[in-house]
């Protein structure tokens, strides 16, 4: 019976608008959704388990307010929600560190997560806790295959590979052709009842800080032609200064 996480995060729904407030992010009135890529991370969990067995648990590192996105998880059919009470900035290797030791002392065989989060897009969640682990790792699958040997297909420059994955591992999912579950008014309604296993930690020291937040420049306002005369100065614009042509 294989142990089986798959990490999701909360983030900001990327149709909000952001606001900054002071030197943070004003996030009170942004609607919070599990990151898109960690719900291709949910969906080849589940799929491995039902090829194999075990269970599924799903796992999350944030305050309260972070629980949706588990019960979200528990909807579509994963057995076990946990979330690591954790309400402060973590960097990137102190968020991996808390969640590696996790992993090693729940005894889990294999991990999924999104290739990056939606809000930082930084991509070193899987990778950084395979490297803390010692495990094996593949970044961007689009697809998973637990028939027999373990093998995942990750994309190369000139097509796909079909790598064969040793276990224990770590593995970020892309979205490819997986098509994501959505959840029944069963599951919805076990997901409501459900139990968040909230776990403490020992929260390590992050090695960075966030200086300063800022929104990007705004962009300028746009130009509007009408008439084939205009054609000529629009090819130009495209060209240089837009560089679409």
């Amino acid at each position: 019976m294989t142990k089986i996480a798959v990490l999701v995060k909360q983030v900001p729904d990327t149709n909000s608008k952001i606001v900054i407030s002071g030197n943070s992010v004003d996030l009170s009135s942004v609607k919070m959704v599990m990151s898109p890529y960690d719900e291709f991370a949910v969906e080849n969990a589940l799929r491995h388990k039902e090829s194999v067995g075990g269970t599924v648990t799903a796992i999350t590192v944030g305050g309260p307010s972070a629980e949706k996105v588990l019960k979200d998880a528990k909807a579509i059919g994963v057995d076990e929600i946990v979330r690591i009470d954790c309400d402060s900035y973590l960097d990137s290797n102190a968020l991996q560190s808390i969640l590696s030791s996790m992993i090693s002392e729940s005894g889990f065989e294999v991990v999924y997560c999104g290739k990056s989060a939606a809000d930082t897009g930084a991509g070193s969640t899987g990778p950084g806790i395979a490297e803390h682990l010692g495990w094996a790792s593949v970044s961007n699958i689009t697809e998973s295959n637990s028939e027999g040997n373990f093998t995942v297909v990750a994309p190369l420059n000139d097509g796909n590979a079909v790598i064969e994955v040793p276990l224990p591992a770590v593995i970020t999912c892309d979205k490819g052709n997986t098509k994501v579950r959505k959840p029944n008014v069963k599951g919805i309604m076990q997901a409501k009842r459900a139990q968040v296993d909230v776990r403490s930690c020992e929260i390590p020291t992050s090695s960075v800080s966030i200086v300063n937040q800022s929104l990007p420049p705004a962009k300028p306002e746009g130009k509007m032609y009408e008439g084939g005369q205009s054609a000529s100065e629009v090819a130009r614009l495209l060209r240089d200064e837009a560089n679409i042509i």
